[in-house]
């Protein structure tokens, strides 16, 4: 490098998918109840619901071929192939109230809901 350039800063990791703390936490207590011994949780979507997809998670044993491995606050979560293009900057949070509870997914590439909140579309 010659004597007036300078190096780049290194840009930080493109993170695919981020998690809050209560999703991380969330996904810790999962972990450690699972009966079996799992690597994180994989998350994809399915094709269900009135706006044509729904998100599924479930435990991963081991990383697929093609999975995208994210590690964010201590955890690991595996996305589907298939999922990729779909979640990419999402957000996911672990949201408790009165009547409910379960992990929310902030997309920002999703069009709309259905009115349930069971399936969106992009």
């Amino acid at each position: 490098m010659a004597a007036t350039e300078t190096a780049a800063a290194p840009r930080p990791a493109f993170k695919p998918v981020t998690l809050t703390d209560a999703a991380a936490a969330r996904i810790r207590e999962l972990i450690a109840r699972a009966d079996r011994p799992i690597v994180g949780l994989r998350i994809g979507i399915k094709t269900k619901g009135c706006s044509g997809m729904s998100y599924d998670i479930d435990y991963a044993e081991e990383k697929g071929k093609f999975d995208e491995l994210v590690e964010d606050k201590g955890v690991t979560v595996l996305i589907e192939p298939k999922a990729q293009m779909y979640i990419f900057g999402t957000e996911i949070d672990w949201v408790e109230d009165k009547l409910q509870s379960g992990f929310v997914f902030r997309n920002p590439n999703e069009k709309g809901r259905c009115g349930c909140g069971e399936s969106f579309h992009v």
